[in-house]
């Protein structure tokens, strides 16, 4: 049986926390930012744990990933 390999793309959308938990990065960040209020860009620089119902699809394809 052939290893499980990690899917590439997602290696750069999402880290697993200490805990095994994942984040998730936000949209409307990267360019057009002049025109967005100091206020939305700070909450942007956030990053949301994903919701439980999205961890289990993600986790398959992060197998490998730590």
């Amino acid at each position: 049986m052939p290893k499980m390999k990690t899917h590439s793309s997602l290696k750069g959308r999402f880290k697993v926390t200490g805990t095994g938990k994942i984040k998730r990065y936000k949209a409307y960040k990267n360019h057009l930012l002049s025109g967005k209020s100091p206020r939305q860009k700070r909450d942007l620089g956030k990053h949301p744990i994903m919701a439980a119902g999205d961890v289990k699809r993600l986790k398959q394809q992060l197998n490998n990933l730590k």
